[in-house]
């Protein structure tokens, strides 16, 4: 019987370890995103509201594949959901070799949106099979633990574009050396066959994790079909104003956090003419950097207060900053947008437990919506790089302001209204 239980706690354990990867493979490819802005805005020469389309491209996915994902794993399990979603990943990251070789914007925004494809599939499979992976009562601890590895993949995101994607030249020199239309064609289709290795090799480790994936055996809980509608719920769910509200408030939550780390490459390069595209990196890794750490410390806050109160505190310092960011770009603005990503840090689990809190029984339901919501990442960045277009980057940074706003202001709701969010959270 002891050596049933101790297999058991070891096939759990494995599980475990494999759906914690998942975390730290979307968050590298979120951030990697930040990092083909500005690759794609120098191959194909892009206006900014051009080169936003690569996030307004991968949140599309968002917006059309929770609910047939859904469907999916209510037929055939958390555990195949996690093997269909690593497969269009890898498969979509393949794709960017075709896509650099004939050297097409398309052809890479196709790619990026099957990426996000399989993305919605893990996003959605990753929080249920974690859940489901031991004792309930420790479930919001697994999940933490889980969370700490997203901001990890996404640093390992951003240093990995930094290193092998970013070239040494800047697109000014590039084009100042290039003395002919032949030269300065072939400087551009080296700029986009620059993605090339990279997402080889990231399409080929996300195949062999879908196959570690494919045979381990998971707890029965993640590996059986589940009974019942998705949809039971909605009815009840589109009655509570709170969690309409929740929603509402992630759409421009997760817009606002793609577009500050979207544009803070070209942020920094406006605001301090002359900054390498590299040391402009490095400050987008700074950031990421401080968002983790911003997660620790608020698993340290939530020991006294609520993550309703966590995040409307975090909201108006967020807010502030991003108001020095915009009034004053320079070294000063830098530093405020860097110091954002801290307090952006327990949004996105502090607004899916304040809409859940009360509603755990329909948690499948809410966390399709939740999980739509992220779409705002494909309006909020488009709409960033179209005011660029037309002011300056800096005046762009309004959309994330008024983000933060509408967080601040549902979240002060949530506090007056006793929605403590001290739910099962969810990570982004």
């Amino acid at each position: 019987m002891k050596m049933i239980v101790t297999a058991q706690r070891n096939k759990a354990r494995l599980a475990l370890v494999l759906t914690i990867c998942l975390y730290a493979l979307w968050g590298m490819a979120h951030n990697l995103n930040d990092i083909l802005i500005t690759q794609f805005k120098k191959a194909f020469l892009l206006s900014d509201l051009q080169s936003s389309l690569v996030q307004s491209c991968f949140y599309v996915a968002y917006l059309v594949m929770p609910i047939p994902v859904a469907l999916f794993m209510q037929r055939f399990s958390y555990k195949r959901g996690v093997i269909a979603g690593l497969c269009l990943y890898g498969v979509g990251a393949l794709l960017f070799w075709p896509a650099a070789a004939m050297v097409t914007y398309p052809a890479f925004l196709g790619a990026l949106f099957v990426i996000a494809c399989g993305l919605t599939f893990l996003e959605t499979a990753g929080t249920g099979i974690i859940v489901v992976l031991g004792r309930p009562e420790r479930a919001e601890w697994r999940i933490n633990v889980a969370q700490a590895f997203n901001p990890l993949g996404a640093i390992s995101g951003v240093l990995v574009g930094r290193q092998f994607i970013f070239s040494a030249r800047e697109s000014a020199q590039a084009h100042e050396a290039a003395a002919s239309p032949a030269a300065l064609a072939a400087y551009h289709a080296a700029e986009a066959q620059a993605v090339q290795m990279p997402y080889l090799v990231i399409g080929l480790l996300v195949l062999t994790i879908a196959l570690l994936v494919a045979v381990t055996r998971f707890p029965a809980a993640a590996e059986e079909a589940q009974q019942g509608s998705p949809f039971e719920g909605f009815r009840h769910l589109r009655k509570s104003s709170i969690f309409l509200f929740g929603v509402l408030a992630q759409f421009f939550y997760v817009g606002t956090q793609i577009g500050v780390w979207s544009f803070t490459i070209r942020y920094a390069q406006h605001a301090v003419p002359g900054t390498p595209e590299r040391l402009a990196a490095l400050y987008l890794t700074v950031s990421l950097v401080c968002f983790l750490l911003g997660r620790f410390a608020s698993l340290l806050l939530l020991r006294r207060y609520s993550s309703a109160q966590i995040a409307m505190v975090f909201a108006a310092a967020a807010a502030l900053l991003t108001m020095v960011a915009i009034l004053a770009p320079g070294p000063i603005g830098i530093l405020s947008l860097i110091a954002v990503s801290f307090f952006m840090s327990v949004m996105f689990p502090a607004i899916y437990a304040i809409g859940l809190h009360g509603h755990a029984e329909y948690s499948k339901p809410a966390s399709a919506l939740m999980i739509m919501s992220i779409t705002g990442g494909a309006v909020l960045a488009a709409l960033m790089g179209a005011i660029s277009d037309h002011a300056t980057i800096a005046v762009a940074y309004v959309v994330p302001l008024s983000g933060f706003l509408v967080v601040f202001t549902y979240c002060t709701a949530a506090v007056r209204a006793g929605r403590t969010g001290a739910a099962v959270t969810a990570a982004h």
